[in-house]
């Protein structure tokens, strides 16, 4: 856990989140200030600082988030009629906060490009 690291202190519980799932490696929350009508952000527990930093050995772990990413999906009824999954890396890319995280955003009709 990085102690600055505000995604970090929601996994341990000392800032509170509205938590969609949660089990001993992934955490998926609730965005506080969503895009689409579902927005939830799906994370790594253990901090890793952006999609740029991950090594051949965290391969398990980003299945285990993939497969908890689709059970979320799937338990917020975005399984039937499609998602979007979002992952910001760097300044450039968009990325807010300095740990991996996935948006999950889905509730209507996404455009494209995106950007």
């Amino acid at each position: 856990m990085e102690k600055d690291c505000i995604f970090c202190r929601i996994v341990s519980g000392e800032i509170p989140s509205e938590k969609v799932y949660e089990d001993g490696t992934v955490t998926a929350f609730k965005d506080i200030n969503p895009v689409a009508p579902v927005h939830i952000l799906v994370i790594p527990n253990r901090h890793i600082p952006s999609l740029a930093h991950v090594q051949e050995s965290d391969r398990e772990l980003l299945g285990h988030l993939l497969v908890a990413l689709t059970k979320v999906a799937t338990s917020q009824g975005l399984d039937q009629r499609g998602y979007r999954v979002v992952v910001n890396t760097g300044q450039d890319g968009g990325q807010a906060v300095g740990h991996i995280h996935f948006h999950l955003l889905g509730g209507r009709s996404m455009a494209w490009p995106p950007g």
